[in-house]
C-alpha cells in the first residue's frame, strides 16, 4: 500500500520579491521569496518524514544520485538559496506521475514520473515548476483560501452513545478516504499554473537547459492523463498530477511560446543520461506494497486480495487503500488484534471519536466471508451537510491478524454499494502471490526494421500496448523510429 494523494505546504514567512525575466516578466510579474527562512526548514522538516511515508517510502535505487544533482542544479535558479546542499531531494517509490516541492528546501519527485520524462531538461522542467509553486507561495495562499473555509464533513455521533467528534471526517480524509488529505491537495488555480510555467521556464533557461523542455513534459504529462482517465482496465482515481495541477494539455502551447520569448537559444536536453540513468528503474505498482490489476487489488506479502466494486476507483496508500465512488467511500487497513472482532470494530470506531464517552456500540453482526469469521458494525453520523452510515466491516485473517473495510455511505444504506467488495476479499495461495511480478523500464536501442507496434508488443501490459509505448516515449501519432534511436519500454 503506497500513499498517493498526500501534498503538503508549510506556511512561508520570508517576504516577497518581484522578478521579472524578459518577455516572462513583461507578461506578468511574479511575487516570490528570496530565501529559506528559519521557519520554512523548520515546517519542512516536520513535513517531510510523513510526506516520504505516505508515498511509499524513499526509492533506493542507482537513479538517486543522478536525480538529487539535476534537481539541485535547477533549485539553485530560484534564488532561494545559492547553496546546493540547502536542498533536500527524494525520489519517492511511487506508481503515480507527481512531483511537488515544499518550503524549506524540500523537493519530490516520484520514480514513475522521471519513468515519463524523456531527458533531463523534461525532468528539470517539471522540478523547475514545482519550486517556481514554493517561491511564489502557491502552497501557503491555497492553504489560507481554504481554511477560510469550513472543513466540511465534520461527524457527530447521533447513535449508542458515541461521539465521532469534529475532527473524524479529517482524519478519515488523511488516512486515505477519497482522495487523501483534501485540504492539502487542492487544485492550484490557473493563474498559479501559469506562474508556476513561467517561472520553471525562466530556472531552464538559467540553468543552460533548452525551455521549450517544459512544453514537450507538459504534453507527455497531458497524454499520461488522458491514457490514465480512459480505458486503461485499471479501476483507479484521477491521477494524481490531474489532481492537483489541472489541464496539462491547455498549457503546452503557452509553454513554448514562452520559451521562445526567454530569447535563450541553448537545445541541451541530456538525453543519453538521462535514459542511461532510467534504465532498469521499477515502473507501476511495488509488489511489496500491492498492486492494483483491473478492479482488483493483490498484495503478495500479506497475502490477500480483493475486488473494487464496478464504476469505483482505486488508491493505494501506504496504511491503507482507498475505494471512492459516487454511492460512497471505503478504506481497508488493518489494526492490532488481540482475537476478538467486537473490541476491534469498537476500537476502530473509537480511534475516529473525539470523545468517545464510553459508549458501547451495540453488538457486532457476525458472519463468514469465504471461510473468515467476519463481523461489521454501523453507526449514523452527522456530516456537515448531511448524515452518513459509518461502518466497520472486519475480518479475522488469522489468530493475531484483523483487517478491516471502513466504509461511509448515506443514511440508511449501511453497506449499501459495498455488499460486492466486502464479500470479495479472500486469501491468496503461495503461487499466486509469486506470480505478481514488479515492472521495470528498460532502454532499447530501435534496430533496422523495428516499428511502433514491434516494439509496443514488448511492453509488459495485457492491453493498450501501443498507447502505453507511445506515451511512454513521448511519440505522436504518425511519428516513425529510426534505426539507433533509443526508447523506453516497460518488461516485467
Amino acid at each position: 500500500m503506497a500513499k498517493q494523494g498526500f501534498l503538503t505546504a508549510a506556511a512561508i514567512c520570508a517576504l516577497g520579491l518581484t522578478i521579472a525575466s524578459g518577455a516572462i516578466g513583461q507578461q506578468r510579474q511574479i511575487r516570490t521569496v528570496s530565501s529559506i527562512s528559519a521557519a520554512d526548514k523548520a515546517s519542512g522538516a516536520k513535513a517531510h518524514p510523513q510526506l516520504v511515508k505516505e508515498y511509499g517510502g524513499a526509492y533506493s535505487g542507482s537513479q538517486v544520485a543522478y536525480v538529487t544533482a539535476v534537481a539541485r542544479k535547477i533549485a539553485v535558479q530560484s534564488g532561494l538559496s545559492n547553496a546546493q546542499g540547502d536542498f533536500t531531494v527524494t525520489l519517492l517509490n511511487s506508481p503515480v506521475n507527481n512531483a511537488f516541492a515544499i518550503p524549506g528546501g524540500y523537493i519530490y519527485i516520484t520514480r514513475q514520473l522521471m519513468a515519463l520524462a524523456n531527458d533531463e531538461a523534461e525532468m528539470a522542467g517539471v522540478l523547475g515548476h514545482e519550486i517556481g509553486h514554493v517561491a511564489a507561495q502557491h502552497g501557503q495562499r491555497r492553504q489560507q483560501a481554504a481554511q477560510r473555509n469550513a472543513i466540511g464533513g465534520a461527524l457527530l455521533g447521533l447513535l449508542t452513545g458515541a461521539v465521532i467528534g469534529d475532527n473524524a471526517l479529517g482524519g478519515l480524509l488523511q488516512k486515505g478516504i477519497g482522495t487523501g488529505s483534501q485540504l492539502l491537495t487542492l487544485r492550484f488555480s490557473r493563474t498559479q499554473e501559469y506562474e508556476a510555467d513561467d517561472l520553471g521556464i525562466r530556472y531552464l533557461a538559467k540553468a543552460g537547459y533548452d525551455p521549450q523542455a517544459m512544453s514537450s513534459m507538459l504534453a507527455s504529462l497531458a497524454a499520461q492523463t488522458a491514457l490514465d482517465q480512459g480505458a486503461t482496465g485499471d479501476a483507479r482515481s484521477v491521477p494524481e498530477w490531474a489532481s492537483t495541477h489541472p489541464d496539462p494539455g491547455a498549457r503546452v502551447a503557452r509553454a513554448s511560446q514562452r520559451a521562445r520569448e526567454t530569447g535563450a537559444r541553448s537545445s541541451l536536453r541530456n538525453r543519453d543520461a538521462f535514459l542511461t540513468a532510467v534504465d532498469g528503474v521499477l515502473y507501476g505498482d511495488d509488489p511489496k506494497q500491492g498492486v492494483i490489476d483491473g478492479n482488483r487489488f493483490l498484495h503478495p506479502e500479506l497475502r490477500l486480495a480483493f475486488t473494487a466494486p464496478t464504476g469505483f476507483g482505486m488508491q493505494n496508500g501506504s496504511d491503507a487503500v482507498s475505494i471512492t465512488g459516487s454511492g460512497g467511500q471505503a478504506q481497508f487497513s488493518g489494526a492490532s488484534y488481540s482475537g476478538n472482532l467486537q473490541s476491534y470494530a469498537e476500537n476502530i470506531l473509537r480511534s475516529l471519536a473525539k470523545d468517545s464517552g464510553g459508549g458501547t456500540f451495540g453488538e457486532i453482526s457476525r458472519t463468514t466471508v469465504n471461510g473468515m469469521p467476519a463481523g461489521y458494525l454501523t453507526v449514523r453520523a452527522q456530516s456537515q451537510s448531511s448524515q452518513v452510515d459509518v461502518t466497520v466491516f472486519a475480518y479475522e485473517f488469522g489468530p493475531n491478524t484483523a483487517y478491516h473495510f471502513l466504509l461511509i455511505t448515506p443514511a440508511g444504506s449501511g453497506i449499501g454499494p459495498f455488499s460486492s467488495l466486502v464479500g470479495s476479499l479472500n486469501r491468496l495461495s503461495a503461487a499466486e502471490a509469486a506470480a505478481i511480478k514488479p515492472r521495470r523500464i528498460s532502454v532499447v536501442t530501435v534496430k533496422a526494421g523495428d516499428t511502433v507496434d514491434s516494439l509496443a508488443a514488448r511492453m509488459a501490459y495485457k492491453s493498450l500496448q501501443r498507447e502505453r509505448f507511445m506515451t511512454l516515449n513521448g511519440l505522436q501519432s504518425g511519428d516513425a523510429l529510426r534505426p539507433g534511436q533509443k526508447v523506453k519500454i516497460v518488461i516485467s
